[in-house]
């Protein structure tokens, strides 16, 4: 069971999830070795599924990130499943539903780069690709 001061450690570390116990018992007025228990049990259920870090993908040099909607071809949904996760310009896959059944956010260093990634996924799929503008 998930309560409120649960609720707020999870808001907090979703935010910044580099504090340590110390600074996030002192935003939920609890001791650090509170917030390790709460933390440790949130864990331990899966509510915290794992800790991550957001990359400017820019900084890297990769100028566009775009989102492609695929129709997979019948038969081929577990094929296409196995084959994108060898591409690396792909760094989010959601099954969904509507006429489309995948929906990717794929990052790549330019129009040429996400041409020839297109040209690969209508292999198996028509695609529909929208490119990213902001983040709101």
């Amino acid at each position: 069971m998930v309560d409120e001061i649960d609720k707020q450690l999870l808001e907090i570390l979703n935010k910044n999830a580099r504090l340590s116990f110390a600074d996030l018992g002192r935003k939920v007025n609890l001791s650090p070795s509170a917030v390790r228990e709460r933390i440790q049990k949130l864990e331990d259920n899966e509510v915290i599924e794992n800790y991550t870090v957001q990359i400017n993908q820019k900084k890297l040099g990769n100028d566009i990130e775009a989102f492609i909607l695929l129709k997979v071809f019948p038969g081929q949904f577990r094929h296409v499943l196995e084959k994108i996760s060898d591409f690396d310009e792909i760094k989010e896959t959601h099954r969904i539903t509507g006429s489309q059944n995948l929906h990717l956010k794929v990052v790549v260093k330019n129009q040429i780069y996400l041409q020839e990634l297109l040209d690969q996924l209508m292999v198996f799929s028509d695609t529909n690709t929208f490119l990213i503008l902001s983040k709101v």
